[in-house]
């Protein structure tokens, strides 16, 4: 369902906002280029399922705003939720459709495992979780993880890389994140366009780890 004239110029101003607000943002796997995909994503996501452009495009842009924020003693979809509805009364949104907006932002989050209640909020969080499989997931899963780590943090556990037996742990080696949480996004796709690119983001993966394992064991 495309976007109506009025709603493609709110659109346009808010992406302009948005990027602008981007500008000096110290978090490359969040940073303006992971909302603009995002947003292309989610648009062409909503395309295929026939999904209302305008929400999804204006959930998409905003779903990571709450990262800007000073106050880290919130969830980041929380943040975003309440500066997402500041702009949405800036610009003089209907309650419904804001609500839909909110609701989109709110159920992308991984953590936070908010049960999704609509088709747009089903392509947002699609298209967000999209964004971690691939080539780019690859990209940003390195860049996490090197932001993230901490004193005792490696790049894979010394004596089981690919998890065969050890406790998993993300925050201590970085290569488990593939397996609490990376590898299995593409079964968590609530649509059919999802799936399908989740599949091909999902097979790069899985050889990349297959080229990883064969350069330990040479």
């Amino acid at each position: 369902m495309e976007a109506n004239d009025v709603e493609s110029q709110v659109l346009s101003k808010v992406y302009k906002d948005i990027q602008q607000r981007y500008v000096g943002f110290d978090d490359p796997a969040h940073g303006w280029e992971h909302i603009e995909r995002v947003y292309r994503l989610a648009l062409y996501v909503a395309e295929q399922e026939n999904a209302d452009a305008f929400i999804v495009g204006m959930a998409a842009l905003m779903h990571d705003i709450g990262h800007l924020s000073t106050d880290k003693s919130l969830h980041h979809a929380d943040l975003s939720m309440a500066m997402a509805s500041e702009l949405l009364l800036a610009y003089d949104v209907s309650y419904d459709t804001r609500e839909a907006i909110l609701h989109a932002i709110a159920a992308h989050s991984f953590s936070l495992g908010i049960e999704v209640r609509t088709l747009e909020a089903k392509v947002v969080r699609d298209a967000d979780r999209l964004d971690s499989l691939g080539a780019i997931g690859i990209l940003r899963w390195a860049i996490t993880g090197a932001v993230r780590r901490m004193g005792e943090t490696q790049a894979y556990h010394p004596d089981d890389p690919f998890a065969e037996w050890h406790t998993l742990d993300d925050r201590r080696y970085m290569l488990d994140h593939f397996y609490t949480k990376l590898l299995k996004l593409d079964g968590t796709m609530a649509t059919q366009a999802g799936r399908t690119l989740a599949e091909q983001r999902t097979a790069f993966m899985l050889t990349y780890m297959k080229e990883f394992r064969r350069e330990l064991e040479l």
